[in-house]
């Protein structure tokens, strides 16, 4: 039997006019629909910890949605949705928003943006110049109202593993209670573990101050969304065209930002900011920015801290501070930063809510494809400008998430077998110590079977 849900819609997508809806019809072409069906499935299975996508498709075979076009708007027609999503029958309604915000960024952005899928690549690809993907990442934020003009500079963003041991996970919350203390709002990659247990202590923490109105802000990406559906704290839903477009979503918006314990997408992230700070446009940027964890987790980051200062130098390492086992600490360090973003915004006479004056060079914003043949191509060695670098080991660990968790990335380990990776032996060999490190702490897959390496890491032999 057929159960089909009729939803009205919400948010921006309330009231559309004619000349927009044709937009938005035209843009579902069978390949672009097929994703937005997968994104809308994750979204129903909000609050479901698990990051394999084709056990999620598997279950829900049977599942569809249909648009159909009224006057005023569009409505979502849902067949045989999963019934986690339902109370007594009835949509949760942070699920029915959700499902506008994709219906806005899947495909009436797309429409917009002239944006196309790849079906070769099973990637979203926005047809613009590297030097106007700002104002893409801009038009998406503002169109989202995660842009409001009257809102305080108090967005945190906090970065971390999705698959975290539970004492890992307590701390995040902790310090997402400290922020939330303060009045600061949380913004996080919108999936489980590190990127769920800050806007669940910042909830509790904005419920103990009577904020009415905390904001708990999730950035993904269609192609990771599957793997890592929206978890239950998050109420603003973003997804961006890109890996690239979202790690620039998320600087551009934040006031400061904290790195959890985390695998290789943490590893992607830390890597992304550290090459922009170390660009000498950006030398007079105030981004607060804090690695901690919990006390036990000390060694954890004093590898992190080792593998950046062999790779991006003693200056990288200057630009964060290790905090372990204080989250009152981590909250008070940002509440007093605020004030010091606040000036420098002031002073350049930059936005409060998008940082516009941060320069984002080409290679940080062009989009990067992780085939077997790119990701043996990458320059991996010590004998290059440290942005460059910085660069190049950001592709090969979101090339590693890719065969870990999305799935065009599963798809192409599947049919050529693991990534090579070629380098300097030194990097290689201090690559080598980091990822294995990964595995053995359980980092790079939630629970299930012993973790596959997507990666094969050759060391050249000439050097011992």
């Amino acid at each position: 039997m057929t159960n089909t849900v009729r939803l009205n819609p919400v948010g921006s997508m309330s009231q559309l006019s004619q000349l927009e809806m044709n937009l938005l019809e035209q843009s579902t072409t069978d390949d672009m629909y097929q994703i937005f069906r997968n994104c809308c499935l994750a979204v129903l299975n909000s609050g479901v910890e698990q990051d394999d996508a084709e056990a999620l498709f598997e279950t829900y075979k049977n599942f569809n949605v249909k648009l159909a076009r009224k006057e005023r708007g569009v409505k979502i027609e849902l067949i045989n949705p999963p019934q986690n999503a339902f109370v007594d029958g009835k949509l949760i309604a942070g699920v029915h928003e959700h499902l506008f915000a994709v219906l806005r960024d899947m495909l009436y952005m797309s429409s917009k943006h002239n944006a196309q899928f790849d079906s070769a690549k099973h990637r979203i690809r926005t047809p613009t110049p590297a030097n106007i993907a700002t104002h893409v990442v801009f038009d998406m934020l503002r169109h989202s109202d995660a842009l409001g003009s009257t809102e305080p500079a108090n967005m945190i963003v906090c970065w971390g593993g999705h698959s975290i041991p539970v004492e890992e996970y307590k701390y995040t919350k902790a310090v997402g209670y400290q922020i939330g203390l303060r009045g600061m709002n949380i913004c996080t990659g919108c999936g489980p573990g590190a990127m769920k247990g800050p806007m669940k202590g910042a909830a509790i923490g904005h419920a103990k101050q009577r904020v009415k109105t905390g904001r708990y802000l999730g950035i993904t990406e269609p192609s990771i969304i599957a793997a890592e559906p929206p978890n239950a704290i998050v109420n603003e839903l973003i997804i961006m065209p890109d890996i690239e477009k979202r790690l620039e979503a998320f600087v551009r918006i934040s006031h400061g930002i904290v790195v959890f314990p985390g695998g290789v997408g943490t590893a992607e992230e830390l890597l992304y900011l550290l090459g922009l700070l170390l660009d000498e446009k950006n030398k007079d940027q105030k981004i607060p920015l804090i690695l901690t964890g919990p006390a036990s987790r000390k060694d954890y980051f004093e590898a992190i801290d080792d593998f950046v200062g062999a790779t991006l130098g003693k200056e990288a390492q200057s630009m964060y501070q290790i905090i372990t086992g204080d989250a009152s600490k981590v909250g008070s360090a940002l509440n007093i930063a605020q004030e010091e973003v606040l000036e420098y915004r002031r002073k350049v006479g930059d936005s409060y809510s998008f940082n516009w004056t941060l320069h984002i060079p080409e290679d940080f914003q062009q989009t990067f494809i992780p085939t077997h043949e790119s990701m043996k191509a990458l320059d991996l060695s010590l004998e290059q400008p440290i942005s460059s670098l910085a660069a190049n080991l950001r592709k090969c660990f979101s090339g590693i998430v890719a065969g870990n968790v999305k799935a065009e990335g599963i798809e192409e380990i599947k049919r050529h077998g693991p990534f090579e990776l070629h380098g300097d032996a030194s990097l290689m060999r201090k690559m080598d110590v980091l990822l294995a490190s990964f595995v053995k702490q359980g980092r790079m897959k939630l629970n299930g079977a012993p973790y596959e390496p997507c990666y094969v890491i050759n060391v050249p032999d000439a050097e011992s």
